[in-house]
């Protein structure tokens, strides 16, 4: 190379001389190496006066070319080839588009990959386990701003692929992003396998999204609408003709269902065992007879509430109601007796075990007779707010009814001591449940009982908010009913000592549950002699408002080793009391209530805290005399029981 340029390394550089004549002068130069200088003169900046020109086209960026730019018909090629769920899943989270997109393909217009699903089906096996509900199948509940269509459509993609989603619920009404036919649509694409839908309350739905799920999960068996005003009989057709394993369906607040979708599920659902309907106003007498003449052999769980239904109605179900053996009638304002006297005679309900009627003025003495004789299998019955029944139509349908278990009374007014002790007499050898509310016909009267043998069967007998009822009538339910073993006495100011004891005497069985809440005038004379007689079998106790003491607690501290519940509330207790309690050592608390109780105050902390080894609910509400320090460091303290405070 030297040779090419004529230059060595001992020669200058500049075969004629210095370059510059002044040593001084040899900062202008920039060494580069050894004996080699380049010169970079100093210079100013040079001014431009001619006006600068911007052309957009040097800087204009040309377009990036994205995915998101294929049409929706590309994406339904590609996603419909993925191999398994997963795949599905990871691309359902990277955009809205394509989460809709994915929930909109149907399971058979995924192209099928053997290999891929059986090792996507061994990966997710142990997850699938985790997450599948009690039923063998997912089960996911919206409610409130949850219940979007984005999420329905997240659910349809995310468990298509993980055993397919089996329940469904919708709870109220999103007002920003509510539940609509679309996300509907995803789930009838994605879940050929929902065997369960409720939804409550969610006016954003129409026809249109229900013919979805009718046309897209065929293996629907339960159907809850409630609150519905957008849904008519076309969306409950479609149902009923697609959807053939249909066994429950439960309508309520829907005005738009009527006669002719429950005509088309009486013809279409074979296999429907319980129908529920309320407050359905274009629900007539047509609707009712064609629904229980075409399921009349499958039919169990009849459920009729505030329909203008007729007589006519009833007599269908005393006809062909062979196979029902649960049946509830309330609010039936256009019933007439006519109508109960028919059911009864139709002898049709011979299977029918347990009867609930409410607020139906058509129940009168007549036709609880008819009743009774009509259904020779009732065991349970339930009479609320039936105005016109009195103690004779309650005598003679006691007679009749003669394999009645429970018999409650609610609010009927008419209903007096006489009636009541006119069941048990008639009654007596399988009446198990006894149970009394608000009636205020029953008043205390001193009755010289027959010599008639005991009603040994009866076991449990709630009498709540009748303040008629009395000691006479609580002394003579001693006698009668010497095997009590649950007793609840709720809100009877009348009943003192004097009333009680006597029960507590007789009962042979040993006393299991007793709830003596509201009794104001019962004192500790009846809780020592409870413990006494009955404490090796006691286990629930409630002496809410009870003139009781730390004496009370003393003895069944002493005597109750099995009770598990007590509630003492609003009573006279101190923290003697509640230490009498802790020291029991066979004592094994669960729920303790305290509430109300002015004289407990900081000193039976340790009490509590030694209770706290068994208990799980703790009620310390209004207890005035217990500081907030004391009750954060009990909620430290006793961390797996739950503290009202």
């Amino acid at each position: 190379m030297s040779k090419v340029f004529g230059f060595t390394g001992g020669d200058d550089f500049c075969p004629g001389g210095s370059l510059y004549r002044n040593p001084k002068e040899s900062s202008i130069f920039l060494s580069l190496g050894h004996h080699v200088d380049v010169y970079f003169p100093p210079r100013k900046r040079s001014r431009i006066n001619a006006p600068f020109v911007f052309n957009e086209e040097w800087f204009e960026q040309k377009p990036k070319t994205s995915i998101e730019d294929l049409p929706d018909e590309c994406f339904f090629e590609i996603f419909r080839r993925l191999p398994g769920g997963q795949e599905r899943s990871a691309c359902a989270c990277v955009s809205k588009r394509w989460l809709m997109l994915l929930s909109n393909i149907c399971k058979d217009e995924i192209c099928s990959n053997k290999n891929a699903e059986h090792e996507n089906k061994v990966n997710e096996k142990e997850a699938d386990d985790q997450e599948f509900g009690g039923d063998g199948y997912l089960s996911r509940s919206l409610e409130g701003k949850k219940a979007t269509d984005v999420r329905l459509a997240a659910i349809a993609v995310g468990t298509s692929s993980r055993g397919g989603l089996g329940k469904l619920s919708i709870r109220g009404n999103n007002s920003d992003r509510g539940v609509t036919d679309i996300g509907l649509k995803a789930i009838s694409h994605g879940c050929p396998s929902l065997k369960a839908l409720s939804l409550w309350n969610v006016s954003t739905i129409s026809d249109d999204g229900l013919v979805e799920i009718a046309n897209g999960c065929h293996q629907l068996e339960r159907l809850d609408l409630f609150g519905c005003r957008t849904i008519s009989d076309t969306a409950l057709i479609s149902i009923a003709k697609n959807c053939p394993n249909l066994t429950e369906l439960s309508i309520e607040s829907c005005s738009g269902i009527g006669n002719e979708g429950l005509q088309a599920v009486g013809q279409c659902c074979p296999n429907l065992r319980s129908i529920s309907i309320k407050d359905c106003a274009l629900v007539g007498d047509q609707g009712i007879a064609s629904l229980f003449s075409s399921t009349s052999f499958v039919l169990s769980k009849v459920k009729l509430q505030a329909l203008a239904i007729s007589d006519l109605s009833l007599a269908v179900i005393g006809h062909y109601g062979t196979t029902v053996t649960d049946l509830v009638l309330s609010c039936l304002p256009n019933v007439s007796e006519r109508g109960f006297w028919v059911m009864g005679n139709g002898q049709g309900l011979q299977k029918l075990k347990s009867l609930t009627i409410a607020s139906c003025r058509g129940v009168t003495d007549v036709g609880i007779e008819a009743v009774g004789r009509g259904c020779p299998n009732l065991k349970q019955f339930n009479l609320r707010k039936c105005a016109f029944l009195s103690d004779n139509g309650l005598v003679s349908f006691s007679k009749a009814a003669l394999s009645l278990e429970s018999l409650q009374l609610e609010e009927c007014q008419r209903i007096t001591q006489f009636g009541i002790f006119g069941v048990l007499f008639n009654c007596g050898e399988k009446l198990k449940a006894l149970a009394l509310v608000s009636c205020f016909g029953i008043k205390d009267l001193n009755l010289g009982l027959p010599p008639v043998s005991p009603c040994k069967s009866l076991r449990l007998l709630t009498v709540r908010n009748c303040p008629g009822f009395g000691n006479a009538s609580l002394a003579m339910l001693g006698k009668l009913c010497p095997q009590l073993q649950h007793v609840e006495l709720n809100g009877l100011e009348g009943v003192t000592d004097a009333g009680f004891l006597p029960l507590i005497e007789n009962c042979k069985a040993g006393l299991v549950k007793v709830n003596l809440s509201g009794c104001i005038n019962l004192t500790d004379k009846v809780v020592l002699s409870m413990a006494d007689l009955h404490g090796w079998t006691l286990e629930v106790l409630n002496l809410d408002g009870c003139k009781v003491t730390d004496a009370s607690l003393k003895a069944i501290a002493v005597n109750c080793p099995l009770l598990s519940e007590l509630d003492i509330s609003k009573c006279a207790i101190s923290d003697a009391g509640v230490a009498a309690v802790a020291c029991a050592n066979q004592l094994n608390l669960q729920i303790l209530s305290l509430s109300g109780c002015s004289l407990v105050s900081d000193k039976c902390l340790p009490a509590l805290r030694k209770l706290g080894q068994t208990l799980l609910g703790l009620n310390i509400q209004h207890c005035n005399a217990i500081s907030s320090s004391s009750i954060d460091m009990l909620v430290k303290l006793l961390w797996r029981c739950d503290i009202l405070s």
